[in-house]
């Protein structure tokens, strides 16, 4: 059995090479910052294949990835905190997959390229909430996480500015941030199946790219603490940038 056994019919070599490419630089970013991953691969990604197959194949591969951390996580998170944002995941993940399931790829492209770039910004303005708690603003920042994971595995930036502004150990944050994504992950694992988002070809192109992931995963966590935090933020944030603008379907005619 060749590579080209495990390759979708609209995939060819090339494309499923490039796609680990991408795969490695987003998991080293995500190995040593602990962000950005769907950031950089998803503009990037879904300029290469359909957006439908490249989230089903972030989705897939990060979430065993992340799976290892969630009982540490389930120990030292603030579990009831955490239910009160996981209801608003609930309620945005399937919304957002269905956008995904019935708009067209350029569409789709185009929202995913606008998203990433507006959560760029929220990542650069170094926003964290410092107000009270509200049961009613936990749902909502849960809902619009859940909503951009639904349409692009791109969650992450509300959650962490919400979490790392509240009055909370580091420990507790990280631990409240990990198992928010492990339910925000299995809602959109259900989701996406049930929308056959979740195919046999997603998963056997996983097999492909997962491992490229996770060596990525590996040697950004490998790169920790031999080079600056600030400096690594600061290549993440160009290449999300970069991502961006390389992903614009207008450059289409360009770069492609």
């Amino acid at each position: 059995m060749s590579i080209a056994d495990f390759l979708p019919k609209d995939v060819s070599l090339t494309i499923a090479m490039a796609l680990c490419a991408v795969a490695f630089i987003s998991g080293t970013a995500r190995g040593f910052s602990g962000f950005g991953s769907a950031l950089i691969f998803m503009p990037l990604a879904s300029s290469i294949a359909a957006p439908r197959l490249v989230a089903a194949l972030l989705l897939v591969i990060d979430f065993v990835a992340a799976a290892p951390l969630l009982p540490d996580a389930w120990r030292k998170a603030d579990r009831k905190a955490t239910a009160v944002i996981v209801l608003g995941a609930l309620i945005g993940v399937p919304v957002g997959t269905y956008f995904l399931s019935v708009l067209d790829p350029v569409t789709t492209r185009w929202i995913i390229s606008c998203f990433v770039a507006a959560l760029l910004l929220l990542l650069l303005s170094g926003w964290r909430y410092r107000g009270k708690d509200h049961a009613w603003l936990s749902v909502g920042i849960g809902s619009l996480s859940g909503f951009c994971s639904g349409l692009a595995q791109t969650g992450g930036p509300p959650i962490v500015g919400y979490w790392l502004g509240r009055p909370i150990a580091p420990i507790v944050a990280r631990a409240n941030i990990v198992l928010f994504f492990g339910a925000s992950d299995f809602f959109s694992m259900v989701s996406y199946a049930t929308t056959g988002l979740i195919s046999r070809e997603s998963l056997l192109l996983s097999l492909i790219v997962g491992p490229v992931y996770a060596l990525g995963v590996a040697f950004g966590a490998s790169l920790f603490g031999r080079a600056s935090e600030q400096v690594f933020r600061g290549i993440c944030y160009a290449l999300i940038a970069m991502a961006v603008i390389f992903g614009l379907p207008a450059l289409d005619g360009v770069l492609r």
